[in-house]
């Protein structure tokens, strides 16, 4: 198969689809990779060592996208790049169509056989491919969330650990998952008083495992949230139903009863966020201010530390790939059934159930009657 790769054009995006790495695993599985000349540059892979992997580079990125089969990339695709589909075209990357419409729309005129990362669950119920990124992005929460704490970006002047003779920070994580787990890891690190709620009793009897007396655990429902939020001086919102939009968590009307200062920290903004304030932000601008509480909702949060991020992920989304390109998407799904809950879109046709019951316009086609 003919296997591409370009250069993410989302703004602040250095991450790359493919490693060289990747490239030599492709070209040994008897496939052709096309690199756009610059991919790899902002994680670090020199045009050379794409070169030296077997890869043919190409000078423009709709070179690559008209002349491959299959495109891996990071991120979804932009409004720039949707006249560069073609019918039949297996788009391998991170879509969320829950919070994203016109990208939809344009995978299915274009008749595109998206398959996105973020929906592509295990036997045993994990995410494979989310994970490496939710991992990553949990612990960045805590690290940008201590950052935009700091008097000059408009925070409150607190120092997460405090110093002996003053108070500790409090911190509130919404969502146990891994997310919530990477974060509450950095946050109890950094010595705060941490938080964690989510709906599964059994999740955060695992959490109390782990932790144990460093954190506090608590039933994540409306009064519990209100109560937490009111003394945080960080909120993280991790909470993720794949494929859906997430649920609007952190209520605006908790912002007036919270401290001036206090930050918001939204990590499920790629599925349209967990907070009733949310906006996409971008790193070149990542905060705004609402009702005195500093928010974060920087979409691609991992592309701040593209290197470590672009092998988390390639790690993860390899083996997977070769599957899909040795096989062909239909018979790679036959054969490890776990791929077909990656399609999210296939010739014209929606097929993502958690993606159609957050439009009223679309209909949900099974992807097993169509492959």
């Amino acid at each position: 198969m003919k296997v591409g790769c370009v250069k993410e054009i989302k703004n602040n995006e250095f991450r790359v689809g493919m490693t060289p790495n990747n490239v030599k695993s492709y070209k040994n599985a008897g496939h052709e990779v096309y690199i756009e000349k610059g991919a790899g540059v902002g994680s670090g892979f020199t045009d050379k060592e794409y070169e030296d992997a077997g890869a043919i580079m190409i000078d423009s990125a709709k070179e690559v996208w008209d002349t491959v089969e299959m495109m891996i990339k990071v991120k979804e695709p932009l409004p720039e790049e949707y006249p560069l589909f073609h019918e039949g075209l297996i788009l391998y990357t991170y879509l969320h169509l829950a919070a994203d419409k016109p990208q939809t729309d344009a995978l299915l005129n274009g008749k595109v056989k998206g398959v996105a990362y973020e929906t592509l669950i295990e036997r045993d119920g994990s995410i494979p491919l989310l994970a490496p990124m939710s991992q990553i992005a949990g612990r960045l929460s805590i690290q940008e969330g201590a950052k935009y704490l700091e008097k000059r970006f408009g925070g409150e002047g607190v120092l997460l650990a405090g110093v002996p003779g003053t108070p500790k920070a409090n911190i509130v994580i919404l969502g146990g998952g891994s997310v919530g787990t990477n974060a509450c890891k950095i946050a109890v690190g950094m010595g705060a008083n941490v938080t964690i709620l989510d709906i599964n009793l059994k999740r955060l009897a695992y959490l109390d495992d782990i932790f144990g007396a460093r954190i506090q655990t608590l039933a994540s429902n409306d009064s519990n949230i209100e109560h937490a939020v009111k003394e945080a001086d960080l909120v993280i919102g991790s909470v993720l139903i794949p494929g859906k939009s997430a649920p609007k968590l952190f209520k605006k009307a908790y912002l007036k009863e919270m401290k001036p200062g206090a930050v918001f920290v939204d990590v499920a903004v790629d599925q349209g966020g967990c907070g009733e304030t949310t906006k996409v932000t971008y790193h070149d601008d990542p905060i705004f201010i609402e009702d005195g509480i500093v928010h974060y909702c920087v979409g691609n949060m991992p592309g701040a530390v593209p290197r470590t991020s672009t092998i988390a992920l390639t790690n993860a989304t390899l083996s997977y790939g070769l599957q899909i390109a040795g096989k062909g998407l239909e018979q790679a799904c036959k054969d490890n059934e776990v791929i077909f809950s990656a399609i999210n879109t296939y010739d014209g046709k929606l097929t993502c159930k958690n993606v159609a019951d957050s439009y009223d316009c679309y209909e949900y086609a099974d992807i097993h009657t169509l492959v």
